[in-house]
């Protein structure tokens, strides 16, 4: 079973399928030379036939009165292969040979017309039409151009002569196609079957075990594309195994991190409480300090809570239903603290009824991240909007806030956790999960503008 198995591998192989198509051409090209010659190996049977008729006739004429004897003409008959012949002069018709037996002309060809096509289209007509036919010849007579010899001929010789030809025509064209596909087999399994394998074979191995030093693809000096594919390869298993080696350091030093972050907010947590009975403390030089500490212990507080999220490797997939967008903006709002008297202002411009396929909770998470950014850019004056509208099968979102704009630090490494904050002190981790929840949507965020008017990030999700 497992050799039979083997077996229908290798016909699955390239090679296999290589040496099948080397045969199929060959025999191909084969077939388009042999419809010509065989057209004209009839052409040239039918010339001989004239030229030995036309031997004949000539030693006719030479002997006294045209006149032989009954036996020379069988003789001569049988020697051209003819059932008579007749020379065509200007005004004459001369009967040179005539066997006794009579006979009825199937078909007649002039050898003068020597078109390809008709010609291949006669040799045709005569192999599908089979023996059993008799065919008149009329063929030019070179050095007299007024004259023209006529010969009768069975046709039963010429189609066996043809069928035999065209056997070794087949024969020789097999064997020149098994050849040809078997030095081309080889000559692409050499070239291009076995270094494709070679590199298939370390792909493989590279797949089981990217760390490995072991899998690394030997290098070549070809110059070919194959050469250039391997080295490619090779220069793509050594950044990969670089990238896969910073990734297994950065995973250990973040679950340090993380650990860290839940420690030491716990702690933070504590101070907090504390820094809350300083607060009740009428001491003005307490009451000066404890705003600054307290505003410190959030920052860190914040900070913790940002990288224990970030570090959640499990986020879930989303759990996407169709809500209410308006009534889940409004959420946000209250979460973000703004209150009637401040001085951002709140613009809902969400078309009545607007319905989304998302995930609530993460898509408030979204929201909430990108919202709470813009009032803390703004500095608690400014106008906080957001804006909703479908485009095709897409729903467009934009959080448009007047503040001062983002500096170009910050847009360079904008979704990039830990480099993209805008802001002193920030982490930039609340951008980092809003990209990675918006993308689990089939969505994507986008920076549509900022400056001194203001920034306005945009949030396009598919239906």
């Amino acid at each position: 079973m497992a050799f039979w198995n083997k077996i229908q591998a290798s016909f699955h192989s390239l090679s296999a399928r290589l040496l099948v198509l080397t045969l199929l051409f060959v025999m191909l090209a084969e077939i388009l030379i042999f419809v010509p010659s065989i057209a004209f190996f009839r052409l040239n049977y039918l010339e001989k036939k004239v030229d030995f008729a036309h031997l004949a006739t000539l030693s006719l004429l030479a002997s006294p009165d045209n006149v032989v004897s009954e036996e020379l003409r069988e003789e001569l008959l049988f020697r051209v292969g003819a059932r008579s012949v007749v020379l065509h002069g200007a005004n004459s018709r001369l009967l040179i040979l005539r066997e006794n037996m009579p006979y009825i002309i199937d078909a007649e060809y002039n050898l003068a017309e020597d078109n390809p096509f008709l010609l291949i289209e006669d040799a045709f007509e005569s192999m599908i039409t089979g023996p059993g036919r008799i065919i008149r010849i009329l063929s030019p007579i070179e050095n007299e151009p007024n004259s023209q010899l006529e010969v009768v001929i069975d046709e039963a010789p010429l189609i066996r002569e043809m069928y035999k030809y065209a056997w070794n025509i087949f024969w020789v064209s097999l064997l020149i196609s098994i050849l040809a596909a078997i030095l081309v087999y080889f000559a692409l399994h050499w070239l291009m079957v076995r270094p494709m394998r070679r590199l298939s074979e370390n792909m493989s191995r590279f797949r089981k075990a990217p760390e490995a030093v072991t899998t690394a693809p030997v290098s070549t000096r070809r110059r070919d594309e194959i050469g250039i594919a391997e080295r490619e390869f090779e220069i793509l298993q050594t950044r990969l195994r670089a990238a896969l080696k910073q990734k297994q350091h950065l995973v250990a030093l973040g679950t340090a991190v993380t650990k860290i972050s839940h420690d030491l907010r716990n702690i933070l947590s504590t101070s907090q409480i504390v820094s809350d009975s300083l607060a009740e403390i009428e001491d003005p030089k307490v009451q000066k300090i404890v705003p600054r500490l307290m505003t410190s212990i959030d920052r860190a507080i914040e900070l913790c809570t940002q990288t224990l999220k970030f570090g959640r490797a499990d986020e879930r997939e989303p759990r996407k239903e169709r809500f209410l967008l308006e009534s889940l903006v409004n959420e946000v709002r209250t979460s973000v603290g703004l209150r009637e008297n401040e001085g951002v202002v709140w613009r809902n411009v969400i078309p009545a009824g607007m319905m989304l396929h998302a995930d609530r909770e993460q898509f408030y998470r979204i929201l909430l991240n990108l919202c709470r950014n813009a009032v803390q850019a703004m500095e608690g004056k400014g106008t906080l909007e957001i804006r909703v509208c479908r485009q095709g099968p897409r729903t467009l979102i934009r959080i448009i806030d007047t503040g001062p704009g983002l500096p170009e630090k910050a847009k360079e490494h904008l979704f990039e956790p830990f480099s993209g904050s805008a802001r002193a002190g920030g982490t930039g981790l609340g951008l980092s999960i809003v990209r990675e929840l918006v993308v689990a949507h089939g969505g994507d965020i986008t920076l549509e503008s900022t400056g001194p008017a203001g920034t306005i990030f945009r949030i396009e999700l598919p239906d």
